[in-house]
C-alpha cells in the first residue's frame, strides 16, 4: 500500500471511529433519558439534557472530518458513497440525541413515575426501541447490510405495536381532552422543529455567503443558596473570573441576607477577586425570570427547597454538594471551599462550551 492509500485509509478509519464514539454517546443519552422518565430521576434528566452538548460537538467534528476527507482525497465512488452515508448518519444521530433531550425534559415535568399498564407498556416499548437502536448502530459501524435489514424489520414491527398504545390513549375516559392535548403538543413540536431547521438553514446560508461561522453560545447561569451571602456569591465570582466570555452569571438566595459574608469577601479579595459593593439578593421566581437562565445551580441542597416555582422547560438544574460555610477566620476551610466550587464551575463550563471555554 502506497503512502497516499495508507493516509486515505487512516483518515477513513478516524471518521468511522468518531461515528462509533458518537453513537455510544447517543445510545447512552437515550438510555439515561428513558430511565429518568421511568423513575422520575430529575437529577439524571438534567444531566442528560446538558450531555447533549458534547454530542453536538461530536457531530460538528465528524462533519469537519468528512469535508476535509473529500477535499483532500477526492474519493472515488465507493468511498464517496460511504462518506455520504456517514454525513447522513451523523445528522440522524444528532437528532436522536435531541429526542433524548426532549424525553429528559418531559421527565423533569412529571410529578411522579407512571404506574400500572402504561408503565408496563413504556417498559416494553422503550426496551424494543433501545434494541432497534443498538442493532442499527452496530450494523452501521460494521457496514453489515443483513443486520441493518434486521433492524428495519424490528422497527416496522415496533411501529405496528405502537398503534395499540395510541388506541389505548384515545380510549381514555376523557378521550377528547387527551386527543386535543396530543394533537396540540404534536403540532407545536413540529412547528418548533421547522423553526429550528429554518434557523440552521439560515446559518448555513450566512456561512456560504460570507464564510462566517456560528458564534459560540454564551450561557446564562444562576447560582442560588439560602441567603446569597456566601456560597452563591463565591460561585458567581469564580465563574466571572475564570470564564468571562463563556457565560453571564448571577447569584441569588431563597431569602436575602443583610450583607455579604465579610470573611468570604476578604478571602476573595486576597485572591484579587473584588466583590465591590455586591449585596445579597432574593431569587426572582416568575417563570419569565427563571426562563432567562440556561442553567440554575443550587449550592445548598435541593433546588425545590430554594425555588418553589416550577422550573421552565428549557432550564436545566444542577445541585452541587460543596460543603458548609466555614467558620470565621478559617482560611484553610475557605481555600477548600474555593477549590471545590472552582472545580465544579470548570466542569460545568467545559461541558457547556468544550475545552475552548474561556
Amino acid at each position: 500500500m502506497g503512502h497516499l492509500e495508507e493516509r486515505l485509509e487512516n483518515d477513513l478509519n478516524e471518521i468511522r471511529d468518531q461515528v462509533a464514539l458518537m453513537a455510544d454517546e447517543v445510545d447512552k443519552a437515550i438510555s439515561d433519558a428513558i430511565y429518568a422518565f421511568q423513575h422520575c430521576d430529575v437529577k439524571l434528566a438534567n444531566n442528560t439534557v446538558l450531555s447533549d452538548l458534547p454530542i453536538n460537538r461530536s457531530s460538528r467534528r465528524i462533519d469537519r472530518l468528512c469535508h476535509a476527507f473529500i477535499a483532500l482525497h477526492l474519493p472515488s465512488a465507493g468511498h464517496l458513497r460511504l462518506l455520504s452515508s456517514v454525513i447522513r448518519a451523523n445528522i440522524i444521530l444528532e437528532r436522536i440525541g435531541d429526542y433524548a433531550v426532549t424525553i429528559a425534559r418531559e421527565a423533569i415535568q412529571l410529578d411522579c413515575a407512571l404506574g400500572g399498564h402504561l408503565a408496563r407498556e413504556l417498559e416494553r416499548v422503550s426496551g424494543e426501541v433501545r434494541l432497534v437502536l443498538s442493532q442499527a448502530i452496530t450494523g452501521f459501524n460494521n457496514l453489515n447490510a443483513d443486520m441493518a435489514r434486521g433492524a428495519i424489520g424490528l422497527a416496522n414491527q415496533l411501529e405496528t405495536n405502537m398503534d395499540s398504545v395510541y388506541v389505548e390513549l384515545m380510549e381514555n375516559e376523557d378521550a377528547s381532552q387527551v386527543k386535543s392535548l396530543m394533537i396540540t403538543l404534536i403540532t407545536f413540536t413540529q412547528l418548533k422543529r421547522v423553526a429550528d431547521q429554518a434557523k440552521n438553514l439560515s446559518e448555513e446560508t450566512i456561512f456560504a455567503a460570507t464564510g462566517e461561522t456560528k458564534t459560540a453560545k454564551v450561557y446564562r447561569i444562576l447560582f442560588v443558596d439560602e441567603d446569597n451571602s456566601c456560597l452563591s456569591q463565591m460561585a458567581g465570582a469564580i465563574a466571572k473570573k475564570a470564564f468571562p466570555e463563556s457565560g453571564q452569571y448571577d447569584s441569588a438566595g431563597r431569602t436575602a441576607a443583610s450583607v455579604v459574608n465579610p470573611d468570604m469577601k476578604d478571602f476573595l479579595a486576597s485572591l484579587s477577586i473584588d466583590l465591590g459593593s455586591a449585596k445579597p439578593t432574593q431569587v426572582e421566581t416568575t417563570r419569565q425570570d427563571l426562563a432567562n437562565y440556561h442553567v440554575i445551580v443550587s449550592l445548598q441542597g435541593a433546588i425545590k427547597d430554594l425555588i418553589e416555582a416550577d422550573i421552565p422547560f428549557r432550564t436545566a438544574v444542577l445541585e452541587w454538594d460543596v460543603g458548609d460555610i466555614p467558620e470565621a477566620d478559617d482560611s484553610p476551610a475557605y481555600e477548600a471551599l474555593y477549590s471545590e466550587i472552582a472545580m465544579q464551575v470548570r466542569e460545568l463550563m467545559i461541558l457547556l462550551r468544550g475545552e475552548e471555554a474561556a
